[in-house]
């Protein structure tokens, strides 16, 4: 259902009609309207994988590989059969020698639609960082110059683990680590537009639209705990730390605005 000719326009539309009284209604289209958010920003660096609605039919999508420690292009390609210069291509790979941990590559054509996603499988993101590095729970810094529009809403926390996963193009987003049933909470006041495991390697996701363009989601959750159509508070409690589709347990955070993935960081207050 999500594939790579969803643009950007797409995604405006889509959130348009969210505020569309009929869609309300329509739990259907609510859905079809939530994807397609989560595939709006057609994926520019290459290096996320497919995200595909379970409950359709699907398309054919792409072969993918989660980078993993020790990883060289050469022994992807070898183990894959693929020749390095379709992988390069692909990804659009600018250094072939610096690869990230967590990070999905492409190894065939085929449909591809970014979602807050990927990480190992989508959106299983280990901390983004070379592969050479020696751990994955190292705490990323905090410390962000905040965002010009970061004071157009209040924001919050959706956790409060540390941030074992910084922004990237290829992240998309942050990821925060915690213990199995830790709260995640709404990190602004807003309406819930999607709550459910249909988005293959996000696990169970919440997405929450908010005023002035903004929406945050919450993926790899144990449980969740609100419904779609769903008003919420910011500090709200929506859904517990989990791994679903993930490699451990944490919190993969995003915030899209105009269907932008921006750096949670710049709008996050300091804590």
């Amino acid at each position: 259902m999500l594939t790579e000719h969803v643009t950007q326009s797409h995604y405006l539309r889509g959130a348009m009609k969210i505020v569309n009284p009929a869609l309300r209604r329509s739990s259907g289209a609510l859905l079809l309207c939530a994807l397609t958010l989560l595939a709006g920003c057609a994926n520019q660096s290459g290096n996320r994988a497919p995200v595909t609605d379970l409950n359709s039919g699907g398309t054919a999508v792409a072969r993918t590989y989660v980078i993993k420690p020790g990883d060289t292009i050469n022994k992807i390609a070898r183990a894959n059969g693929v020749d390095e210069a379709t992988i390069l291509r692909l990804n659009k790979l600018a250094n072939p020698n610096r690869l990230i941990v967590g990070q999905t590559l492409r190894l065939s054509e085929g449909a591809e639609t970014a979602a807050l996603a990927s990480r190992p499988s989508t959106m299983t993101t280990p901390e983004a960082r070379p592969v050479d590095a020696s751990t994955s729970n190292s705490q990323v810094s905090e410390t962000t110059a905040p965002a010009a529009d970061a004071g157009l809403i209040s924001w919050g926390w959706p956790a409060n683990g540390k941030v074992i996963q910084g922004f990237t193009q290829a992240t998309k987003g942050i990821d925060i680590a915690g213990n199995a049933g830790d709260p995640i909470e709404a990190a602004a006041n807003g309406k819930v537009m999607y709550s459910g495991n249909g988005v293959r390697g996000l696990g169970n996701l919440i997405i929450v639209n908010h005023d002035n363009g903004f929406i945050t989601a919450y993926a790899h959750n144990r449980t969740l705990l609100v419904k779609a159509g769903q008003e919420v508070k910011k500090g709200a409690k929506i859904a517990e730390m989990g791994q679903t589709d993930a490699s451990s347990v944490r919190l993969h955070f995003e915030v899209r605005r105009q269907g932008t993935p921006v750096d949670p960081l710049q709008y996050l207050p300091s804590r």
